[in-house]
């Protein structure tokens, strides 16, 4: 049976066309966890505004919310693209994925600018260390030491996104695995109530490029290695807060719109509301070789780029041209200001 959440819509509404990708590629359930976090944040599609660039994580707005606006643009643009949009119209609720070539190579220039600005936007990057497009060559993400199909051994270091997003001040950053629906279901629904930009890094494996022994992103070097730094819930804004507080086992963070992220701590005292603890996790699990995941820094109190732009309540395409066009009097006197 089909369920309707709070506006009336069932699951199945939320889904798109049907994947083109190979069967069982980590993107596609990047792909069901999507649907699963609109769906239950009961966010109407037509709400939502999706971007990409090129890639195959690029394709996937296409398999969820066909109901929703969406723009494709050209390999490592996808950024500026957003930020028109967002400037233009701050009632839409943003959302892109990209992959590790569309954003850390080509498009690195641009994804540093749209951390810096803080743009109203959940960031998914798909990140399985190929280009999968190109027969799976090694990517900017892909750790030094690791080996391709083939056996060619990748000889630089890799790029942490995280560890950049905290760096220059992303208020929300997380990282998880593309099989592991409990924990990214309330990663995404705590990154699309957060005002600012969200950024998670999924890591995503590549099951026909980068799938094999030696392989740092492949489906058996996840499980042998993967830490939680704790468990995730996600608590709306209109639903009451129920949690079970164990001294010291729970912490919960207010997000800027009233809901909450609770953790549940599994191994460690971490606090995600401090930056260089954040910082220093990453280092450390980089060290020892471990991949961590959850929710690794969180500012509710970072002011989102719309209100540092004080950009317009109304939307553009709902003003009047008079408004647009202002008379050649208003252009003198802004000219005048800056003599």
């Amino acid at each position: 049976m089909l369920t309707p959440n709070r506006v009336g819509l069932t699951k199945k509404e939320y889904g798109g066309a049907a994947s083109t990708l190979c069967t069982g590629c980590g993107h596609d359930s990047i792909t069901l966890h999507i649907i699963s976090a609109f769906y239950e944040l009961n966010i109407e599609p037509n709400r939502v505004a999706k971007f990409s660039g090129i890639g195959c994580s690029s394709k996937t707005p296409a398999y969820f919310l066909s109901r929703a606006h969406g723009f494709n643009s050209v390999h490592g643009r996808m950024q500026s693209v957003a930020t028109g949009a967002a400037a233009a119209n701050r009632h839409m609720i943003n959302i892109a994925v990209s992959g590790d070539g569309d954003t850390a190579s080509i498009g690195m220039g641009q994804f540093v600018h749209v951390l810096r600005r803080n743009l109203p936007l959940l960031y998914v990057v798909e990140n399985n260390g190929v280009y999968g497009l190109t027969k799976g060559q090694f990517s900017a993400t892909s750790d030094r030491g690791s080996a391709m199909k083939k056996g060619d051994v990748n000889k630089f270091e890799s790029i942490d996104l995280c560890s950049m997003a905290i760096d220059l001040g992303c208020g929300f950053v997380g990282r998880s695995f593309s099989g592991d629906a409990k924990q990214m279901v309330p990663l995404l629904k705590g990154g699309l109530r957060h005002r600012g930009l969200a950024f998670l890094d999924v890591i995503s494996p590549c099951i026909t490029f980068n799938n094999h022994e030696g392989s740092t992103k492949s489906y058996k070097f996840m499980k042998d290695n993967h830490q939680l730094i704790h468990e995730i819930g996600f608590v709306p804004s209109y639903t009451p807060i129920e949690v079970d507080y164990a001294p010291g086992t729970v912490k919960t963070v207010q997000l800027p719109d009233g809901s909450h992220i609770t953790l549940k701590k599994i191994e460690r005292d971490y606090d995600p509301t401090n930056r260089k603890a954040a910082l220093d996790l990453l280092v450390e699990a980089e060290e020892k070789g471990i991949f961590l995941t959850g929710l690794f820094y969180v500012d509710p109190n970072s002011v989102p780029f719309q209100d540092v732009e004080k950009l317009s309540q109304t939307p553009l395409v709902e003003m009047s041209m008079d408004t647009l066009r202002p008379p050649e009097s208003v252009l003198t006197e802004i000219m005048n200001e800056l003599k």
